[in-house]
């Protein structure tokens, strides 16, 4: 009898504890806090419990007031150090571990993962300046986060957050008209770029890309008055592309006129350079058809091994013959070259480059005004693009080659070239020369300045 009180001990103490937390099964052992649980299933699965939902209290009033302005003085302060000409930047770890530098307001807000709602505002304030304006993402949060500071000190007075608000608004008019009126205008044509020139020195000056604004400030200039229409005063930045390319230093980015795709010639013999090309774009392969269903080829004597080469050299004849009697001096592919084909090419001096990318394939059409050809058969001099020339980019002793299509005949797209010494540095130099872009956009729109 007394054994199997002994026994019977531990489970009556389970059941008890088991009513008491609300658990409907299995065994539980405590943390070292008295807020968490670990129990385990019928089948010995873990789970966690959590709580503490009782302990979680709704603030109001005054003191919620206070708890979102702490939370946006919080994001703004981290912000505070990499305003202006010494700034400083910040290193970011994603989840993954990739890494990122930079100090645009808008790259760091959206790389931190800002969980608090008032946080998010925030990012989101940031991120519709830097569509808006493209630069002084920075700015307007640190701006923000001041503003909020020296509204608590009047909360703290009694005042309402509505006369708050009022007053903002009525600060902000007052800022408008003054900036209206101590605003200066300064005029600029495509032969005097200086005053353009100087304000995206102005923005760059607090970038990684400091040391070379000058011609960096020139490179963007360049690129949106190629672009722009100065008679209705409209600039489309969508046709401004920034190409990355890791190797070199800074001071090696270039301006081309035209679109850069990475590629190169299909052959290491081809031509380099096409001038006034005539370009085919291709979505069909230089391959013989292939059936669709299984099939199976058996070849036992020398005549039909060689019957089988000369159909399947007939093919490739009519397709390059086909690409010859439409004009065409250049030959973009989406798809790859069966090696035969790609000698027949070369042997016929008729560059080409393959795996094009869809993407690319469409911004090549539309710059160049050539149709997108599905079939040999349908292809035609009508449907032909024209560009004034087509070289192969080639960058030191690297065997990285890119293609450049220059003096594309249906648009005035261009490309900036990016060059740094690794990955990071290209991509903190786009965001920097992306603030500088959108600065000669916004002047081009309205030439007024404050100094």
């Amino acid at each position: 009898f007394f054994f199997l009180i002994l026994v019977r001990r531990p489970s009556l103490e389970w059941d008890r504890r088991r009513r008491r937390d609300g658990v409907s099964g299995g065994r539980e052992e405590r943390g070292a806090r008295g807020r968490m649980s670990l129990a385990f299933d019928e089948y010995g699965r873990p789970f966690i419990i959590i709580k503490d939902g009782g302990a979680k209290k709704r603030i109001k009033g005054l003191e919620a007031q206070k708890a979102n302005i702490l939370a946006a003085r919080t994001v703004a302060r981290t912000l505070q150090s990499s305003l202006g000409p010494k700034g400083m930047d910040k290193m970011l770890q994603s989840p993954d571990g990739e890494l990122t530098i930079s100090n645009d307001g808008a790259t760091i807000l959206e790389q931190m993962e800002v969980e608090n709602q008032i946080g998010k505002l925030l990012v989101e304030l940031s991120r519709s300046q830097d569509h808006e304006i493209g630069d002084g993402t920075t700015g307007v949060v640190v701006l923000a986060g001041s503003l909020l500071e020296q509204a608590e000190t009047l909360l703290d007075k009694g005042m309402h957050p509505l006369r708050v608000a009022e007053g903002f608004e009525m600060a902000a008019k007052v800022a408008h008209e003054t900036l209206d009126k101590i605003s200066r205008k300064f005029e600029f044509t495509k032969d005097n770029l200086e005053p353009l020139i100087n304000t995206c020195m102005t923005t760059l000056s607090s970038k990684i890309v400091s040391r070379c604004k000058r011609s960096m400030a020139e490179h963007c200039v360049k690129a949106v008055m190629a672009i722009a229409d100065l008679e209705r005063r409209d600039v489309n930045l969508d046709l401004i592309k920034v190409e990355g390319k890791v190797g070199g230093s800074i001071e090696e980015t270039s301006l081309i006129y035209g679109i850069v795709v990475d590629k190169d010639m299909s052959h290491p013999q081809m031509p380099k350079e096409v001038n006034d090309a005539k370009i085919a774009i291709l979505t069909c392969p230089f391959e013989p058809p292939k059936p669709k269903t299984k099939h199976k080829v058996d070849i036992d004597t020398v005549e039909k091994y060689e019957r089988l080469h000369e159909a399947e050299q007939k093919y490739f004849t009519d397709m390059i013959q086909k690409c010859k009697d439409s004009g065409a001096t250049l030959i973009i592919c989406q798809w790859g070259f069966d090696d035969e084909a790609n000698h027949l090419l070369y042997r016929n001096d008729l560059p080409a480059v393959r795996w094009v990318g869809g993407v690319e394939i469409e911004l090549i059409a539309m710059a160049t005004g050539g149709r997108i050809v599905p079939r040999f058969v349908e292809l035609s001099s009508d449907k032909l693009g024209s560009a004034g020339k087509v070289r192969e980019i080639s960058f030191g002793t690297t065997k990285d080659t890119m293609i450049a299509i220059e003096d594309c005949a249906h648009s005035k797209a261009v490309t900036i070239l990016v060059r740094g010494g690794n990955r990071m540095i290209v991509e903190e130099t786009k965001r920097s020369l992306h603030d500088a872009l959108c600065v000669a956009r916004n002047l081009v729109r309205d030439n007024s300045i404050v100094y």
